[in-house]
């Protein structure tokens, strides 16, 4: 571990953090208002989320030795926004529980895994480049609110990249800190600091809450996060075991379920950061990213909502910025990966345009459906055709 770890892979841990917290945490504080959760149950809930993640990011990369980055599932926390103030918490506690449960058992018999294996890689890395190609936008999005902090950062970036290419991203972020001071737009605030007091629910199994919260939970957490996560993974040159990350998250899940987790499963977006070749040159040497940002995760959950305040305060466009430039390489890997196979060009154009659309049917998000789309073009393409042409 000491002979791998290296600065660049630091902080490719540490601004997968950072975007987590800055953006999908917001959804989870709105469906804990919206639920009506009092300050304890709130700081509980972003207690149990942290540990999971931090604990599940630090125990599969040292196992694995990938850098496997795990998080609570947005989609499931924005399905809560909505639904959440229809059930009592300890309704919602017992949803999470078999959500948990569920995720694990379809984890462990490798259901998953041999569903995932059936998907073309070009149509893997085209979904990549799908999922991350509103965050590589965001870098020029971001000058026509806040030029001198997303110009900054990108400037800083290239220069990084001709001079100092393993320290890019480290560059960029302290000129976009720079410049985000120097135009009054850091807002950081800690008043105080306080240990997190996790609170232990009895969860209480309703009909209606399983249907209304578990059931969508199960396919957006399956679908949404954990496909893209295996994705990121494959699409990086990695040979992820499904039973183990998809089981182990599962667990976890189920483990922090009484305490207010609603899911804790692999990362996609997030994960593009640690996975590139912005963490390390060397693929081996990039779990030493998870482990970073395993250990973040731990240190801030330990706080609860104390320091949320501090990514909080943060500039949007700064966050949007940085997260563009630590995905650029993994953004490129994901288009070159797409069309290599010139059969499979199609294929991948429609999974990249679908998952690029950010649309959503039923409660899912475009990942899945880019996936799907992708998958049946493949076959409507190559394999039907052959039949066809067979008969």
């Amino acid at each position: 571990m000491l002979r791998d770890m290296s600065l660049s892979a630091v902080l490719a841990g540490f601004v997968a953090v950072v975007v987590s917290y800055s953006g999908p945490l917001v959804i989870v504080l709105a469906a804990a208002s919206a639920g009506h959760l009092d300050t304890a149950q709130t700081g509980s809930w972003v207690w149990a989320i942290s540990m999971g993640s931090g604990l599940t990011c630090i125990g599969l990369s040292l196992r694995t030795k990938m850098p496997v980055i795990t998080a609570f599932s947005t989609p499931g926390a924005a399905l809560l926004v909505t639904s959440l103030g229809a059930y009592s918490y300890a309704e919602a506690i017992g949803a999470f529980l078999v959500t948990g449960v569920v995720i694990t058992l379809v984890g462990l018999t490798g259901v998953f895994g041999r569903l995932m294996q059936q998907v073309p890689t070009a149509v893997v890395a085209a979904m990549l480049a799908g999922i991350l190609f509103s965050f590589g936008t965001g870098v020029f999005t971001s000058l026509k609110t806040a030029p001198w902090i997303a110009g900054g950062v990108l400037a800083a970036y290239l220069l990084g990249k001709r001079f100092l290419p393993r320290y890019a991203v480290l560059i960029a972020l302290a000129a976009g800190v720079v410049f985000s001071a120097a135009t009054s737009q850091l807002d950081i605030r800690l008043d105080h600091i306080e240990l997190a007091r996790p609170v232990l629910t009895t969860p209480h199994f309703s009909v209606s809450s399983l249907i209304g919260i578990a059931v969508p939970m199960i396919l957006a957490t399956l679908a949404s996060q954990n496909a893209p996560g295996m994705a990121v993974l494959t699409a990086s040159g990695y040979q992820p075991e499904d039973r183990l990350l998809v089981g182990s998250t599962g667990l976890a899940s189920t483990a922090l379920a009484p305490f207010g987790s609603h899911a804790i499963n692999l990362a996609a977006i997030t994960a593009a950061i640690c996975t590139g070749p912005e963490s390390h040159r060397d693929p081996e040497r990039r779990y030493v990213a998870g482990v970073a940002c395993g250990a973040f995760y731990l240190l801030i959950g330990a706080f609860g909502t104390t320091l949320v305040v501090f990514f909080a305060g943060l500039p949007k466009e700064l966050v949007a910025a940085i997260a563009g430039v630590a995905l650029f390489g993994a953004l490129a890997g994901g288009l070159t990966g797409a069309v290599t196979q010139e059969k499979d060009r199609e294929a991948a154009l429609i999974t990249f345009l679908a998952t690029a659309s950010g649309m959503t049917l039923f409660g899912i998000g475009s990942a899945f459906w880019g996936l799907v789309f992708g998958v049946t073009a493949h076959l409507m393409l190559t394999r039907w055709r052959g039949c066809s042409a067979t008969g």
